[in-house]
C-alpha cells in the first residue's frame, strides 16, 4: 500500500470494503506467505485503476502473474501468492470482485428448457460462503505406506494450466501442419512426455509427505518425485483420484437461476475467466 505521509490525501485512500475468512483458516501457507490477523478475518480492498488494468491484460493473465499483483494490492496481508493454497485461490477473487463491485454480478445463460437468452443476478457473498477446504487429514494407503497430501499452491496450478493451454495449441496446429507423418509422431511424444512429466509434478506438488512403516516420514521433493516414477501405476492413479475428490468438495457450486420467459430452474457454472469475471458492470 503505497502512501506518502505529509499527503493531505491521505484519508481519501481506500479502505478495506470487507473482512473474510479464508476457506484454508490460514493452514499450509509457508512461512512468511501470508501475515494473518488475529481475527482470523483478512481485510480486502477494492481494486485500483492500475489493478483494473492489470487484471485484463492477456500476457500476465496467462502466466499469473497479473492475478499475483492484484491479489497483493488488494490483500495486503498476503506476502506471497504464487505459494496461497489453491483451496483459497477462488475465495480470495470472489472477495476482491466483491469489494471493488459489490455483492451481485449478472450471469448470462441460455434456459435449457425454451432456450430463452437470460441474465440472472447472483450474490456472490453466498458462493464465498459455500467454499470450504476438504479434510486433507486423512492419508492414502500405499502397500505399506501412508501419503499424506495437501493442496497444490497457485504457482504449481498456474504452471499447469499453462502448459496444458500451450500443449493444446501444439496439438491443433499438428492437426493442421503440413508435416510427415513421422515429424508429426515425434512432436505429439515430445508433448505427451512434457504432460506426463507435468502430473508428477502436480502430484509432488500436492504431497507433503510419505509415510513409511516405521514411522518415518519422506519429505524431500525429489525422494517424492523418484517414489511416484518408479512405483506402481496404481498407486498414481490412487493418489490422483484422491486429490479429484479434494478437487470436487472444494469447486464452486452450480448456481440455480430461473428463466424469465417460462419460470424454468437450472443450474448454471461460474466460470473463473478472470479477465470476463472482473468485468465492470458483469
Amino acid at each position: 500500500m503505497e502512501k506518502t505521509s505529509n499527503n493531505p490525501l491521505n484519508k481519501y485512500f481506500r479502505q478495506p470494503a470487507i473482512y473474510m475468512n479464508l476457506p484454508s483458516k490460514g493452514t499450509f501457507w509457508s512461512q512468511g506467505s501470508l501475515e494473518l490477523p488475529v481475527t482470523g478475518e483478512i481485510p480486502v480492498y477494492p481494486m485500483t485503476a492500475r489493478d483494473e488494468i492489470t487484471i485484463r491484460t492477456p500476457d500476465a493473465l496467462m502466466n499469473g502473474s497479473s492475478v499475483v499483483d492484484v491479489i497483493h494490492s488488494c490483500c495486503p496481508v498476503i506476502k506471497d501468492a504464487w505459494k496461497m493454497p489453491s483451496v483459497d485461490v477462488d475465495a480470495v477473487l470472489i472477495g476482491i470482485r466483491i469489494a471493488s463491485y459489490g455483492h451481485d454480478m449478472n450471469v448470462d445463460t441460455q434456459c435449457p428448457g425454451c432456450q430463452e437468452e437470460n441474465s440472472n443476478s447472483v450474490d456472490l457473498r453466498n458462493i464465498l460462503g459455500t467454499i470450504s477446504c476438504p479434510d486433507f487429514s486423512k492419508t492414502v494407503p500405499a502397500l505399506e505406506l501412508k501419503i499424506k497430501l495437501k493442496p497444490q499452491a497457485f504457482f504449481g496450478v498456474n504452471r499447469q494450466n499453462t502448459v496444458n493451454f500451450e500443449e493444446q495449441k501444439i496439438m491443433e496446429a499438428l492437426s493442421n501442419a503440413d508435416l510427415p507423418a513421422e515429424d508429426k509422431a515425434a512432436q505429439v511424444s515430445q508433448s505427451m512426455d512434457r504432460l506426463i512429466d507435468l502430473s508428477i509434478s502436480a502430484v509432488c506438488d500436492s504431497t507433503e509427505y510419505v509415510e513409511l512403516p516405521d514411522g518415518h516420514r519422506v519429505t524431500e521433493y525429489d525422494f517424492i518425485s523418484d517414489f511416484y516414477k518408479n512405483s506402481d501405476a496404481a498407486i498414481m492413479k490412487a493418489v490422483q483420484n484422491q486429490l479429484s475428490e479434494y478437487a470436487k468438495e472444494s469447486a464452486i457450486k452450480n448456481q440455480k437461476v430461473r428463466c424469465s420467459s417460462c419460470d424454468t430452474e437450472y443450474e448454471v457454472p461460474l466460470e473463473f475467466d478472470y479477465a470476463n469475471f472482473f468485468a465492470v458492470g458483469s
